[in-house]
């Protein structure tokens, strides 16, 4: 089977500069690149709202490749200071996901790859 890069409306400039996909179709899977909460090009102060617009971002992503957030299989999240927001991040991981949930991992790091960012979030879902 083929390779499909999915690249979402607004996103031409990033894979062309960075060059990587933000998500690629393969084998009835797809595997979405980390997701960083940005509004306006920017973190916003509050942890809930860059949550959200991660969040906001996946699903942006997910549609462009024809599935929704209840396709979600697995998905990994990297925080910094992950004792000091989880409890926030899992209220708005709430808000975009419900029974049956699926797998989670959720990693402590000490960077990511936008500074000032407190998580990226990593997707695997299936094809509908």
């Amino acid at each position: 089977m083929t390779i499909e890069i999915v690249i979402p409306e607004g996103s031409q400039k990033t894979y062309e500069a960075m060059h990587f996909a933000p998500a690629v179709k393969h084998n009835g899977l797809i595997m979405c690149s980390g997701v960083i909460g940005m509004v306006d090009g920017k973190i916003p102060e509050k942890a809930e709202d860059e949550f959200r617009a991660a969040w906001q971002g996946i699903q942006h992503t997910l549609n462009a490749a024809g599935a929704e957030l209840t396709d979600i299989l697995d998905f990994t999240s990297y925080h910094i200071g992950m004792k000091d927001h989880i409890r926030a991040f899992v209220s708005v991981k709430d808000e975009f996901l419900s029974d049956p949930y699926p797998a989670w991992s959720a990693i402590g790091t000490t960077e990511l790859a936008m500074p000032n960012a407190r998580v990226e979030i990593r997707v695997t879902a299936r094809q509908p």
